[in-house]
């Protein structure tokens, strides 16, 4: 029989209780309580039972009671070994109330025991179980052949349906089960990838901020080492006074790019390469940019010229923004230092992953990224499909 396994249990999921409401609560309370006064009214009235043998009866019904508690928690627990001893004592205590004329009591247990075997007990032991308890209501029964078969072949259909049906739901609770983990992981998953692309934002935001302030102040304090001109040391500490007010203004773009707001990357590549004196030209017909193209197209620009400025001080720089059908390009160009210009301990500064971050943020966007050298300067392209 699918669904059967002769020496497994039955799935736990499929026999648990989901968490019962008030209602349902007293609901079942009242059921249970007209089931025991069906089976004391059924095994009293018909009377037979003076003095000690009403006792005695009463006695035996609260040990059926208390037997059959017992065997649901047995095999609730999958304890194999007390449940089919409590099965077997129950069969016997049945037999003992059929023979104190408790008729329906005796036919009750061993209906009710050979059901519950076949919805709660491995295969093999359930069928085993069953066979007992039906056996004994065959041989003690008083109804016609037609009629105990009816009753025997009705209970086990109702075992294996209740059994199929408590597989079901075991099957369908470990889905869910593991539904619910598959969606804690993937949640789990975007907050760790919102969490890099914040750190990628405050890397791009600090490094270029600080680093353009970084550039001036070493400079400032070269030129004081070697005795220059006190005007000119002014002009780079003025510089790098002016870079920590563009690096608030980046700050705040950053958190507005973070919000999902954003300038056009047009704008905001003319005013960048304004401030840093580097040529800028568009080709194509521009359009809006997705908000994670753009926002890398700028990081990429930023970045670069930062660069530029760490290591080639002195250096010319073009930008060159091209919009293709089904993509965008950023080429940044730089030549060689200016004369007598060094990078010295400007080179040093910053975090060194500059390069490695713009790589990473354009091929988790399906493009690339490519830096090297081109005819004695450095030449970046970043390319984004969109």
């Amino acid at each position: 029989m699918p669904g059967w396994s002769w020496t497994g249990w039955p799935a736990r999921e499929g026999l648990e209780r989901d968490a019962e409401s008030p209602a349902r609560r007293v609901l079942t309370l009242i059921g249970r309580s007209v089931l025991l006064v069906t089976l004391g009214w059924g095994t009293f009235s018909r009377g037979g039972y003076t003095g000690w043998a009403v006792a005695a009866a009463a006695a035996g019904l609260a040990a059926v009671v208390l037997l059959t508690a017992a065997f649901l928690r047995a095999a609730r627990a999958q304890l194999l070994r007390p449940a089919l001893a409590l099965a077997a004592v129950l069969i016997g205590t049945a037999w003992v109330a059929e023979w104190g004329r408790a008729h329906l009591l005796a036919d009750f247990v061993w209906g009710g025991l050979a059901l519950t075997a076949l919805v709660r007990l491995p295969a093999g032991a359930a069928l085993a179980t069953a066979a007992a308890a039906f056996g004994s209501y065959t041989a003690a029964s008083w109804e016609s052949w037609l009629g105990i078969l009816a009753t025997v072949g009705g209970l086990t259909l109702l075992g294996y349906l209740l059994r199929m049906d408590g597989e079901a739901r075991g099957t369908a609770r470990r889905l869910l089960a593991q539904e619910r983990a598959a969606r804690a992981a993937e949640a789990e998953s975007a907050a760790l990838a919102e969490r890099a692309r914040i750190a990628r934002e405050i890397h791009d935001v600090l490094a270029h901020s600080l680093s353009a302030q970084l550039v001036h102040l070493e400079a400032a304090r070269l030129m004081l080492d070697a005795g220059t001109d006190r005007e000119r040391v002014r002009e780079r500490v003025v510089a790098a006074r002016r870079m920590a007010q563009d690096g608030l203004a980046e700050t705040r773009q950053a958190l507005s790019a973070l919000r999902g707001e954003f300038t056009p990357v047009g704008e905001f590549l003319v005013e960048l390469t304004g401030r840093e004196r580097a040529a800028f030209t568009v080709t194509g017909t521009p359009r809006p940019l997705p908000a994670e193209a753009g926002l890398a197209v700028r990081r990429t620009a930023q970045e670069a010229l930062t660069n530029v400025r760490k290591h080639a001080p002195g250096a010319r720089c073009a930008l060159e923004l091209r919009y293709l059908p089904d993509a965008v390009e950023l080429e940044v160009r730089n030549t060689r230092p200016g004369r007598g210009e060094s990078a010295g301990g400007l080179a040093a500064t910053g975090s060194g992953y500059g390069l490695l971050g713009m790589r990473e943020r354009a091929e988790l966007l399906g493009g690339t990224l490519l830096a090297g050298p081109d005819e004695g300067g450095w030449r970046v392209l970043l390319r984004v499909p969109v």
